[in-house]
């Protein structure tokens, strides 16, 4: 006979439904230790800067990204008179190719020159700069570039020693947009020391160059809306301003034949017409 032969079954297994969390607790807890903090600071410093991008290249105006990266820039619509400002930045400029040169096929009507800062420094371009621009029949002007915390009546009296203005060239220009420690009342104390210093001496009231935010912050009390208006508001393509202005830079990535790189772009407020009455007339004798 044949014996049976025996198989031993092995106990089945039993599903239990505890869940170990255990790892999950030693997580949590070296999350809350000291030696997770450079973890939590590097997290932190990643997303402020992916906000800080995001906030500065993308939400406020989706065309920079156009601006950025494409090979043309787009011109504000319903404006003929353009023009362009200039530094050293610009290196060393083809005044001969500029003076031909076009803006969308309109020609450069009109350039604003950095001239000084402060109450020592003199651009190492203006000299050339602003002469070129007059032996090529450009309309010019010449900018001081305002520093707080020095003294406004020297910084005013300096420009003037520097830049000897002629019949033709559009009046001085103060460019103020930063603040240093100067309250707002400071700040409009200030500007207005300055504008005043130079009216007197030029017999013209100076352009005020500024940016919109610092416009509608500091400058928008009524003492200041004798002077003109050359507003810094870029990538949009109508300025967001309501009031009265002359010029407006529109742009800081522009293209012109003769220089070398990016420089901005500006539109003017009026006519040709215009933009001549707004220069300095012959003294009447």
């Amino acid at each position: 006979m044949h014996r049976k032969k025996t198989v031993k079954r092995r106990p089945a297994r039993r599903h239990s439904s505890h869940v170990n969390l255990a790892p999950l607790r030693r997580f949590f807890s070296w999350l809350g230790s000291r030696k997770a903090l450079p973890v939590w600071l590097g997290g932190i410093i990643v997303c402020a800067v992916y906000v800080f991008l995001f906030y500065s290249l993308v939400n406020p105006y989706g065309s920079r990204w156009r601006a950025i990266f494409s090979s043309t820039v787009a011109l504000p619509e319903g404006y003929s008179i353009l023009g362009i400002d200039v530094s050293h930045h610009q290196g060393i400029i083809d005044w001969d190719r500029l003076s031909a040169a076009t803006i969308g096929h309109v020609p450069v009507s009109f350039v604003f020159i950095k001239a000084t800062e402060g109450e020592t420094l003199i651009d190492r371009q203006f000299n050339e700069n602003f002469y070129q621009a007059r032996r090529q029949g450009i309309v010019r002007g010449a900018y001081h570039f305002f520093s707080p915390g020095v003294s406004p009546l020297e910084q005013a009296r300096f420009y003037l020693r520097q830049v000897h203005l002629e019949p033709g060239d559009l009046p001085p220009v103060l460019d103020f947009e930063t603040t240093g420690s100067l309250s707002a009342n400071e700040i409009r104390k200030a500007a207005l020391q300055w504008l005043r210093e130079v009216e007197e001496k030029v017999g013209a009231p100076p352009i005020i160059y500024t940016n919109l935010k610092f416009k509608e912050t500091y400058f928008s009390t009524p003492e200041f809306e004798r002077y003109p208006l050359w507003i810094a508001h870029y990538y949009v393509p109508k300025l967001r301003y309501e009031g009265q202005w002359r010029f407006w830079q529109h742009t800081d990535r522009g293209r012109v034949d003769g220089i070398k790189g990016y420089v901005d772009l500006n539109t003017y407020n009026g006519s040709m017409y215009d933009l001549l009455r707004l220069c300095i007339e012959e003294d009447e004798e």
